[in-house]
């Protein structure tokens, strides 16, 4: 976390779960040296830009990095990412709704995965537990993960309540 020494940032993103049956559109981050997500599969979208509401950032990310034009899409959660000396909000937004062509994307490799098969992907540990949400149907919630500089999750509160990471004991 931050140090008073330490200079801290803020930073505003989105991600997107396209939807597609029962596949997800995952973005495998492999083509950026420098990417804290290298090798990792994650869903679209990116840090919001002066001026942009959470729903214009999602919007521009989804077809910059897919080609792809939201029609709708659900906001179903904020999460709070903590590591080192940022702290991120995350805004996460899930759409079957939306037309236009896929294209390659200079981030990685876009993969259509069935949902089921996420979890044996290499993600970050606390998109296990919004994943798990978005599967029950959670209609929005609010997640902080705390992350160490090693990349290992310390700390998951849901909805203001403490949980044992994964395993969502709340």
């Amino acid at each position: 976390m931050c140090e008073q020494m330490q200079k801290c940032q803020i930073i505003n993103t989105t991600l997107c779960y396209l939807i597609k049956g029962e596949q997800y559109l995952m973005l495998h981050r492999t083509k950026k040296e420098r990417d804290i997500n290298k090798d990792k599969w994650i869903g679209v979208g990116g840090k919001a830009e002066a001026g942009e509401s959470p729903e214009d950032c999602v919007i521009r990310e989804v077809a910059e990095e897919t080609g792809y034009r939201l029609r709708s899409a659900d906001f179903r959660g904020i999460v709070t990412f903590v590591y080192q000396n940022i702290t991120e909000y995350m805004y996460l937004f899930t759409s079957a709704d939306f037309d236009g062509t896929e294209r390659v994307c200079d981030e990685g490799d876009l993969v259509w995965i069935p949902q089921r098969e996420v979890y044996d992907l290499p993600i970050w540990e606390g998109d296990k537990i919004f994943f798990r949400l978005l599967e029950e149907g959670r209609p929005f919630f609010s997640l902080k993960l705390v992350y160490d500089a090693d990349g290992a999750l310390v700390q998951a509160v849901l909805d203001g309540k403490q949980t044992g990471y994964g395993g969502m004991d709340d």
